[in-house]
């Protein structure tokens, strides 16, 4: 989704319809075509303070779970860590030191060890269920 509104109800009723992701008009045109291309690679990328509107959502209607050992790696906590931060796989990359393809490969992992299909559902599932330390 490509818009302009950021108010909660467009957002999640975007979301829920089935967009891929969530990015707003003003970003840099360097961000869209990053953005197209996560789309395309299985991501789902969102602006920061959209991705914060999500993870708020989540919070307040996803009932709590018992904490369970997923077995993540300390990177793969590191690399969750920052999605809850808002960052995107590029800005975990350069923060991380690592390539971008080594971000998407950390996040494949760990869709699987919790058992989740998308960035959203890891990043409100580590929320939920207090899988690192985190802000």
């Amino acid at each position: 989704m490509l818009t302009v509104f950021d108010d909660d109800e467009k957002v999640f009723a975007a979301i829920k319809a089935g967009a891929a992701g969530y990015i707003l008009k003003n970003a840099e045109p360097e961000n869209l075509l990053h953005a197209i291309s996560e789309v395309y690679n299985g991501g789902v990328p969102m602006t920061p303070g959209i991705a914060r509107k999500v993870l708020h959502q989540f919070q307040t209607i996803l009932p709590e779970e018992e904490k369970k050992d997923y077995h993540l790696s300390t990177r793969e906590k590191e690399v969750l860590s920052l999605l809850v931060e808002g960052l995107s796989y590029k800005m975990i990359a350069g923060k991380l030191n690592i390539t971008y393809d080594t971000v998407r490969a950390h996040m494949k992992k760990i869709y699987e060890k919790l058992h989740v299909a998308s960035m959203t559902e890891a990043v409100a599932k580590a929320i939920n269920q207090k899988l690192f330390s985190g802000k």
